[in-house]
């Protein structure tokens, strides 16, 4: 019997600094070790999430860029990681020339969505971590995926941009791709002990109801120095705070799973 395809997940903010790329790597990896089959495609030239799963830009030979560009399919861009059931395409700052290079393209919007649908692919979620902007770059994520997840720092302007971006998805869900959906807002950088984080957790709540994941991810120090050893934080401290965190983030979306109806 053929595998079903892949859920494909874009990590989304065009704010930087909100625990996107902290998400799509623990998110990946909790996903991992509870026996699902993923891959993270690392869609940021910063290339932050191939750095944190270990991957050294002298192995970074084929990327992301590449498979955007089209130059080759899947399969040849994937790398192994040190994580069991989780595989990467790694990125480099020469994907920060495809939003140039992407404008006088044919389909330039789905570049990657005809990538992923050139070949059958063996995993069950497909995470791709985006850049924190809503360019062709971002847009070729949202265009390909089933499921948007954004992470949503609890400071003081957390909302701003947000109102933007959920215009970007609708727009995305209109023209190009029916199937998009929110999966979720995930409250990042949670501090109990700041009056203003209940705050914001409320307003965003009474904004966005049952969209906002019960679980938030709080700051953590062991979460901050996982990436310079590149490993994801479950794998460096798995008893921290942040690491079981991303443990009940991933328990809390494969429920979602089970109560979303497949998309038409």
């Amino acid at each position: 019997m053929s595998k079903a395809s892949p859920k494909i997940f874009s990590i989304v903010n065009q704010k930087g600094g909100v625990g996107k790329t902290t998400t799509a790597v623990n998110l990946a990896t909790a996903l991992a070790a509870v026996g699902r089959e993923v891959l993270l495609i690392d869609l940021d030239p910063q290339g932050n999430a191939s750095t944190g799963l270990g991957i050294a830009n002298i192995d970074r030979q084929i990327t992301s860029y590449n498979l955007i560009i089209g130059d080759v399919g899947v399969a040849d861009a994937v790398t192994a990681t040190a994580i069991p059931r989780l595989s990467l395409v790694s990125a480099t700052i020469d994907l920060s020339g495809a939003e140039i290079e992407l404008v006088n393209m044919t389909r330039r919007e789905s570049r990657l969505r005809e990538a992923l649908a050139s070949e059958p692919l063996p995993y069950d979620y497909v995470i791709i971590d985006c850049p924190p902007s809503l360019g062709l770059v971002t847009l070729n994520a949202l265009t390909c995926s089933d499921s948007v997840l954004i992470p949503l720092q609890c400071e003081f302007y957390a909302l701003e941009g947000l109102s933007h971006l959920l215009k970007t998805i609708e727009l995305v869900r209109s023209k190009m791709n029916p199937r998009l959906a929110i999966h979720g807002v995930v409250l990042t950088m949670y501090d109990r002990r700041n009056k203003l984080t209940e705050q914001i957790e409320q307003d965003v709540r009474e904004f966005l109801g049952t969209q906002v994941y019960k679980t938030v991810i709080p700051r953590n120090v062991r979460m901050s120095e996982a990436p310079s050893h590149g490993k994801p934080a479950l794998i460096y401290d798995l008893g921290c705070t942040g690491s079981q965190a991303y443990l009940k983030l991933a328990a809390e979306l494969l429920r979602r799973e089970k109560k979303q109806p497949e998309a038409a």
